[in-house]
C-alpha cells in the first residue's frame, strides 16, 4: 500500500483540531476526514468517526496493523509540517 496523495485543510483557531486531512492510497482509494489533533504529547492523527447511539465515537475506517498507522501519521504530520514552513516562509 502506498500513499499516493496526502491533501490538507489547515484550520485557524486556536482549538486542538489542527487540520483535516484527505489521503489518496495507490492512486485508487480516497479517504477522507482524517484530523490532525494537537494533543497533550504533541500532534496525532484521529482517523474518521462517527458519533454512536451511546454518545461515544468509532472510527469508521483505520488501519489494522500499528506499524502501518504509524507510517500513515508519520507521512500526514510530516506534509503539515512542511505546510506550516512554507506558509511562515511565505508570510
Amino acid at each position: 500500500m502506498n500513499i499516493t496523495d496526502i491533501r490538507i485543510r489547515r484550520l485557524e483557531g486556536s482549538g486542538k483540531m489542527k487540520a483535516i486531512v484527505s489521503i489518496t492510497i495507490d492512486d485508487e482509494f480516497v479517504l477522507h476526514d482524517i484530523k490532525v489533533v494537537d494533543g497533550e504529547k504533541g500532534l496525532f492523527i484521529a482517523m474518521p468517526s462517527k458519533k454512536t447511539a451511546d454518545g461515544e465515537y468509532r472510527d469508521i475506517a483505520h488501519p489494522i496493523k500499528t506499524e502501518t498507522r504509524n507510517r500513515i501519521q508519520q507521512m500526514i504530520l510530516d506534509k503539515y509540517q512542511e505546510e506550516l514552513t512554507v506558509s511562515e516562509e511565505t508570510a
